[in-house]
């Protein structure tokens, strides 16, 4: 696999979403336009009872923004809508009506750990370490922040935001609610989400979709926090601070 792509497949009522991009999935705009667009496809389409949020390859789940478009951001118009990308899809994942089960099969960075959150059920392998490196280049966890805060609680994600150097081990963040179920292998994974999200769907769809709304109480005004947050982020990474860190980072 060498060219990105987010793709579709419905299976037994499940709809499996899939990204993939060669730089360990890390997501440029386009992708993660693709990716916001196609979750909230999935939720209206009457063939699917339940997504499955998944990534291509066998090691990263996720490693966060695109790094070549971050370090070519020269204005803050630019900045906002970099940054709005991941915020499009995690309020893609927040307002749609059904279950999203996340499959997280390697370490997961930044964004990555946003998408992870913005899941209604995350199950993980041993190996799906996670990080918040956004304080390592000089911006910060801004625009997933929330989502990460809704999941870990605000001591477990300001730990993980401030160590920004440190992978935090799957069962750490099983331990602090982001991960349901933590397995050995990737194929011991891939069976157990399969047969959970079949599962789901032999329960009433308007059960779910209410459970979803009432798990989701509270973040009505997302749409407008995380473009603030992305305005944020935007601002931060014109700094000079910023530039000469990504220089290092080149």
């Amino acid at each position: 696999m060498t060219q990105p792509y987010v793709k579709q497949t419905i299976e037994n009522e499940v709809g499996y979403i899939e990204f993939f991009h060669p730089a360990h999935n890390s997501l440029p705009g386009d992708l993660l336009s693709q990716l916001a667009d196609t979750i909230t496809e999935a939720g209206e389409n009457e063939a699917i009872k339940v997504i499955v949020l998944k990534s291509g390859g066998n090691r990263t789940f996720c490693a966060g923004a695109s790094f070549k478009e971050l370090i070519n951001i020269n204005d803050e118009d630019t900045g906002k809508v970099f940054f709005s990308g991941f915020a499009n899809v995690i309020n893609a994942m927040r307002k749609c009506p059904k279950f999203i089960i996340g499959r997280v099969q390697g370490k997961t960075v930044g964004g990555g750990v946003g998408l992870a959150s913005a899941t209604d059920y995350c199950m993980a392998t041993n190996f799906a370490a996670i990080k918040l490196s956004e304080l390592n280049v000089g911006i910060g966890p801004f625009v997933v922040g929330p989502a990460v805060q809704r999941k870990l609680g605000l001591s477990g994600m300001s730990q993980i935001a401030i160590d920004a150097n440190s992978f935090y081990p799957a069962e750490w963040a099983k331990s602090k609610g982001l991960f349901t179920q933590v397995y050995e292998t990737t194929e011991e994974l891939d069976a157990e989400v399969k047969a959970f999200a079949e599962n789901l769907c032999n329960y009433n769809p308007e059960a779910m979709r209410d459970m979803k709304t009432m798990f989701w109480a509270g973040t009505e005004n997302w749409d407008t926090l995380l473009a603030e947050r992305a305005a944020i982020s935007g601002r931060l990474v014109l700094s000079d601070f910023t530039k000469e860190t990504l220089k290092r980072f080149k």
